[in-house]
């Protein structure tokens, strides 16, 4: 009996020892490029509000809009609802005003 007792916690200690999270003495570091962002990822709205602080009415602002939310051409559209439905103009100044409009109601609070 006390021979299976003294496996058992041997078993018991081996399993959490491999199990720990401490890295091997000869692992290394993952690369600059690959570590991830502890911070908490930017909602669609926070992501339009960054795109404000380019230069209006240029390429370079409907390029980061247009990178937030993904523009869906159609032929004919209709009055924008919402945001959302800012992709669906093709003309691209007009797209720009639509988020324009959109992004300069979102209200800003402060950073986290």
């Amino acid at each position: 009996m006390k021979k299976m007792l003294a496996v058992i916690v041997l078993l018991h200690a081996t399993t959490a020892f491999a199990q720990s999270d401490t890295p091997p003495v000869d692992a290394k570091p993952p690369p600059a490029h690959a570590k991830k962002s502890h911070g908490l990822p930017k909602s669609v709205a926070e992501k339009l509000v960054a795109c404000l602080g380019i230069d209006d009415e240029t390429k370079d602002r409907l390029d980061c809009y247009d990178a937030v939310i993904p523009p869906k051409p159609k032929p004919k559209t209709t009055r924008a609802n919402g945001v959302m439905d800012c992709r669906y103009i093709k003309e691209e100044d007009e797209r720009l005003k639509c988020f324009n409009g959109f992004a300069d109601k979102i209200p800003k609070f402060s950073s986290r």
